[in-house]
């Protein structure tokens, strides 16, 4: 759960630097999209982490393997939305960098797309059968 907040806080000052007064330029650069992708990730990784305790070895279901595999495609999602302009497949050519409204799009779907897939890794409320049984009882 450490590695959550921690990772929402690289976040937030990765797409608000200027709440701590660390915003330099009018315009988002490299290391302010690589700051919030690196928090997005530590984030999202530590959101897997803890549905993992939670589970404590349960067999996976296809809908968990489903929401492992969402999570991962949403960070992948977020990253290519932010790094569009960076990599050569956003409208804007490398110089004129500019967060346009489809990139803020498609890092909003990442994000929530990711989710979805934590929502799904989470572990379902019916347990099997002999597990939290009390020991000793007959049924």
């Amino acid at each position: 759960m450490t590695l959550v907040l921690a990772g929402l806080f690289v976040f937030i000052l990765g797409v608000a630097p200027d709440l701590i007064g660390m915003a330099r330029s009018p315009v988002i650069g490299f290391v302010q999209v690589g700051t919030w992708l690196s928090g997005l990730a530590v984030l999202l990784l530590g959101a897997y982490l803890t549905v993992r305790v939670i589970r404590n070895g349960r067999e996976n279901t296809l809908v968990s393997e489903i929401g492992s595999r969402l999570i991962a495609t949403g960070y992948v999602l977020a990253a290519a939305a932010s790094l569009a302009d960076f990599i050569g497949i956003g409208s804007h050519p490398l110089p004129n960098i500019y967060f346009g409204p489809l990139q803020v799009i498609g890092l909003v779907l990442g994000i929530l797309i990711s989710l979805i897939g934590v929502i799904l890794y989470w572990p379902s409320r019916v347990t099997p059968s002999g597990v939290g049984a009390v020991a000793g009882s007959q049924a």
